[in-house]
């Protein structure tokens, strides 16, 4: 008896990126699919969201109606020496894995950054740090973004990247499939004018000259204050109109905050470049990690996310000493800078 072995072995390549602390990196996804027993090997230092990929990505596709590999599948995020962090890898592992069905035409995809989270019925989901990932894409010559909708108005504030939305699977297959007939999304025109205050105007406080007058020099001149008084005085109403007073954002510094609070995700759904001047003032209880940033998966701290805007620290007595101790550097230096293990 005459036995034949065929030996099946399909490479599916695509670009994606992810972010470490406020800083976009790019990712190579590479999928393998062979025969051998029915396995889903994820390797390349992923973390656990990044593990959970595997039923998300099943779950996706069978639910899609396509066809899942019953075969020896191996995924590998390069660089393999870097840790991988978030859900942003779901929709270019399940491309690549179609591509080994036939479903996806294009093997190897070198020209898109390919970004999505999946649900289980295969809707795109949004994610966090696309603007600090276009303007990497940007940077190192890629002209094209495959990502969520929610995504897209941020995305679209980099000159010069054709951003391709798709809010389902098969959209994603489709938009690789048919690159001429992608839905793209539309352009985003930044604001000249700071959007109006949250906490009122100056204009409404009536006398407290000296206070007044001190919040303008203070905000003519980039200058740190500490306001002191008795309860009720209007320490905390003053403070909460500082930001309302200062000069609009300009288009780079509009580009840095929008990029952290994209990070930290608290960017709203579907919006666009930050026109406003950020306001952040923390509870007295907050840690010191909380305030500087950093954490097992470097996320931006309150100082980070008031960048270019007001940090306000109410009732400062209260904070622990800690806390206040670790503004000190961020205050001589104007930059915030995390040693971790």
């Amino acid at each position: 008896m005459s036995a034949v072995a065929c030996q099946l072995s399909m490479l599916a390549s695509l670009r994606s990126a992810a972010v470490f602390g406020v800083d976009a990196y790019p990712v190579q996804i590479e999928v393998d699919v062979s025969f051998g027993l029915p396995n889903f090997t994820m390797v390349g230092l992923p973390d656990a969201t990044v593990r959970e990929s595997r039923d998300r990505v099943r779950a996706a596709i069978r639910n899609c109606g396509f066809e899942f590999p019953r075969h020896r599948i191996t995924v590998n995020l390069a660089p393999a020496d870097v840790r991988k962090a978030g859900s942003s890898f779901d929709l270019p592992i399940a491309l690549g894995l179609l591509a080994s069905s036939g479903a996806l035409t294009r093997p190897i995809v070198d020209d898109t950054v390919v970004l999505g989270e999946l649900s289980l019925d295969g809707v795109l989901n949004g994610i966090r740090g696309v603007l600090p990932i276009a303007v990497a894409a940007r940077r190192l010559g890629l002209r094209r973004l495959l990502l969520p909708p929610q995504n897209a108005a941020e995305a679209s504030v980099v000159d010069g990247l054709d951003v391709v939305i798709a809010r389902s699977l098969p959209e994603a297959v489709d938009a690789l499939n048919r690159p001429e007939d992608a839905r793209r999304a539309p352009a985003t025109v930044a604001s000249s004018h700071a959007a109006e205050p949250a906490d009122g105007d100056l204009a409404d406080v009536r006398g407290q000259l000296f206070a007044r007058r001190a919040l303008e020099v203070a905000a003519a001149g980039g200058h740190n204050m500490l306001l002191t008084g008795p309860p009720g005085a209007g320490k905390t109403m003053l403070a909460r109109r500082m930001g309302g007073i200062l000069p609009p954002l300009t288009f780079d510094e509009a580009l840095e905050c929008t990029a952290i609070h994209s990070v930290a995700g608290t960017l709203p759904a579907g919006g666009g470049l930050l026109t406003a001047r950020p306001f952040r003032a923390p509870h007295h209880t907050i840690s010191h990690v909380a305030l500087v940033g950093g954490g097992a998966i470097p996320r931006p701290g309150e100082i980070s996310l008031a960048h270019n805007g007001v940090l306000f620290l109410d009732e400062m007595p209260e904070f622990d000493r800690r806390v206040l101790e670790v503004l000190r550097q961020p205050l001589e230096e104007g930059r915030v800078t995390i040693a971790r293990a």
